[in-house]
């Protein structure tokens, strides 16, 4: 058994303290900026530094927040554990057991707590990660020790923020406008967020922010938690009057849903948490560094990907789409996708799905031909697939309606005329692992495949319990064998768009499509939002049409690849039907897009806080400072004529640089008689760019220029 101690972590510019001195389990005292080396005889002097006085009408002892907040300890608020044995053991006092810490001078610091409650008959495990980005990675494991079943209710990881942290911002969103903010202040109460689709959820919070007043993209403290699941979820914030307060989140979970056996143990969700006195900027540059660190972070060029779902629809005719393909290679596309329609009966999207076979009424000699010209075009293949969904107009739902997820005497209410597979059950899983192996196996030129998910998950029963927590475990072990069995396959995470976009999902894919809209003018929100978390290169950003499929929204071509450069870029557009000198024009985005690709996916995403809400400004700049581009989009027109100045952030401020529009763009529409006074180009100090900034032209609404800044010196 460990000695428990005072504990103080630090990696990057983040400090976590925990106090483990016991009897009961730890205290997170600090989590947040870096407190620097304090010397070990401090500790304790810190420690009994931020201990609150008892007050009239109160616990006798004062109540101090654990990792595991417990009634028992005096704790009123959001119960972190929840459940019950038969009506018993439904307040626990957990005992310190043991802490174990690891903190090597290089590399992630751990610390492990050991507690159990003999009462209750549980165990728990909570283990603590601080990796060397400053990001906080928390899990609880909880152990039924006793003889009879616990049905567990919620086990939620908990931090504490200081009481500086005032205003909270989280997101929100639905089909098409997924990743939308909103932002309060901070009041007594909880504020929750509850997802209850199956699946991510287009609504998913991604981050829940608390931060100091006022804070924006590059100023601010800022404390934010992230819940790593793909099912049914929670993400909370809660103020005490007492004085507390806390962010935390974990799986939510429906009656039944979860009971341990004697001996069996649940865990958590990885609760994310990362702190930065940057503002949101920084936030993003600890996530984006952590995800880019990771052994499986993609590590070859992003290739340039067309996806023909808005070029043909269900209407797949080999000659037309290697003609579409022969259109692509000529325009730079690295990448063909071969989208909805080529599995038995699918026509349309009311029939099919679950028939995971070649449909030869359409595809008489099969694939094979479409999939070599592909190829053989010096282009790698992709396919569409929607493993996890059955449509009750198949042969597979009418051999198995038993595979369905349902309450016993009824299923769901269709969704896109859809059901859901069970893949807890045994013979299900086993049937589309089979399928889709056998796909790949058969097809070696496929090495991409766009997973889909089209609907919530709704009454989804596992024999007669809520199955939403096994179908998650089973889609990741689906995912899990399918890559060990094609380890050269990359997999995208759609989900009607932007529906399942979480670090869970992206343990086991390549990058994620962040919405179904195309729209350029709701793309800069979608994914300047969904990058708080996610670095550009795992989000996908298409051109689309010159008419938007989802808004009817009309913008030139311009726009439309300037806002889908930021990211893994790509095409939704039929560029066969389209004139020979807009598809030269598209060739021109795509190379720029390739040209600045290292940066792209590399730098450090800034985004920029504006006075003028019709200014929206953003960029990447190299870690080293040697470089970085910004895109300034005018979004509507604007009250003041002329906005004032664009900072361009993130610059070394010990260097000068040359500013210039961007080499290879088309330039955009502007309403002006002269150019702004640094005309095509300057060279300034860093300094003076992020904090002067430059006067930008006059653009027409829906219009962005692109700026590429290069040290000089």
């Amino acid at each position: 058994m460990s000695i428990p101690t005072i504990v103080h972590l630090r990696r990057a510019r983040t400090s976590l303290v925990l106090d483990g001195r016991g009897p009961g389990l730890p205290r997170v005292v600090h989590w947040g900026a870096d407190l620097g080396p304090v010397p070990a005889d401090d500790l304790p002097g810190l420690v009994d530094a931020t201990v609150p006085p008892v007050v009239p009408s109160s616990f006798d002892a004062p109540t101090v927040l654990s990792v595991l907040p417990e009634a028992g300890a005096g704790w009123s608020g959001r119960p972190a554990l929840a459940g019950h044995r038969d009506g018993t053991a439904w307040s626990t006092a957990f005992h310190l057991d043991g802490l174990d810490v690891e903190d090597p001078e290089e590399g992630t610091a751990r610390a492990i707590v050991r507690a159990s409650d003999a009462d209750a008959q549980l165990s728990l495990t909570v283990e603590i990660d601080l990796d060397p980005t400053g990001l906080l990675l928390l899990r609880h494991r909880l152990r039924n020790d006793g003889v009879t079943p616990y049905e567990l209710r919620e086990l939620a990881p908990v931090l504490p923020v200081p009481a500086v942290a005032t205003e909270l911002l989280d997101l929100t969103g639905r089909w098409c406008r997924e990743r939308s903010p909103q932002r309060h202040p901070w009041p007594m109460g909880t504020w929750v967020r509850e997802g209850r689709h199956g699946r991510t959820g287009h609504d998913a919070t991604l981050l829940l922010v608390a931060g100091t007043a006022g804070f924006g993209f590059g100023h601010g403290e800022v404390w934010a938690v992230h819940t790593a699941w793909s099912g049914d979820h929670v993400t909370f914030a809660e103020r005490r009057p007492t004085g507390e307060s806390t962010l935390g989140g974990g799986e939510l979970l429906a009656p039944g849903e979860v009971v341990l056996a004697p001996g069996a143990e649940y865990a958590t969700p990885l609760l994310y948490a990362a702190f930065s006195d940057d503002g949101l900027d920084g936030l993003s540059d600890v996530l984006h560094t952590h995800l880019r660190a990771r052994p499986s972070h993609p590590r070859t060029p992003r290739p340039v990907t067309l996806n023909v779902w808005e070029a043909v629809y269900f209407d797949h005719d080999l000659a037309r789409l290697t003609a579409l393909a022969d259109h692509a290679a000529e325009v730079g596309v690295e990448r063909f996708v071969l989208d909805d329609g080529w599995f038995r009966g699918r026509r349309h999207d009311r029939a099919g799905l679950g028939d995971w076979f070649v449909d030869t009424d359409v595809w008489p000699d099969g694939l094979h031909p479409l999939i070599d010209h592909v190829t053989g075009r010096g282009l790698r293949f992709g396919l569409w697939v929607e493993p996890e969904m059955v449509n009750p107009d198949s042969e597979t739902f009418r051999a198995h309606p038993e595979w369905v997820l349902s309450v016993p005497g009824r299923f769901p209410p269709e969704w896109r005329h859809q059901q859901v597979l069970d893949l807890a059950h045994p013979d299900a899983y086993a049937y589309l692992l089979g399928r889709l192996d056998a796909i790949l196996t058969e097809h070696p030129g496929i090495s991409y495949l766009k997973w889909d998910h089209n609907r919530d998950l709704t009454e989804a029963g596992h024999h007669g319990r809520p199955g939403v927590h096994e179908q998650t475990l089973a889609v990741y072990r689906l995912l899990d064998e399918l890559r060990a069995r094609h380890p050269g396959v990359e997999i995208e995470s759609c989900a009607s768009g932007g529906a399942r976009v979480d670090l869970e999902i992206l343990r086991r894919t390549d990058r994620v499509w962040a919405s179904d809209c195309n729209d350029a003018l709701e793309r800069l929100a979608i994914q300047r939002w969904t990058g708080l978390l996610l670095p550009p290169e795992l989000v996908g950003t298409h051109v689309g049409p010159e008419r938007s499929h989802t808004t009817h929204r009309v913008h030139d071509l311009g726009f439309r690849a300037a806002t889908a450069l930021f990211g893994h870029h790509g095409i939704e557009w039929d560029i066969g039907a389209i004139s020979a000198e807009e598809r030269r024009e598209l060739a021109a985005w795509v190379a720029l897009h390739k040209r600045l690709r290292p940066l792209l996916h590399g730098g450090r995403v800034v985004r920029v806080d504006h006075p003028d809400p019709a200014v929206w400004a953003h960029g990447v700049v190299a870690h080293d400072g040697s470089r970085a581009v910004y895109a300034v989009a005018r979004l509507a027109t604007s009250v003041a004529q002329v906005p004032g100045p664009v900072r361009l952030p993130g610059l070394d401020p010990r260097r000068r640089y040359a500013v210039r529009p961007a080499v290879g763009a088309p330039e955009p529409a502007v309403l002006q008689l002269t150019e702004p006074g640094w005309g095509p180009g300057t060279t300034l100090g860093g300094t003076v760019l992020a904090t002067v900034g430059l006067q930008m032209p006059a653009l027409h609404p829906e219009q962005t220029v692109l700026l590429e800044v290069t040290a000089v010196d």
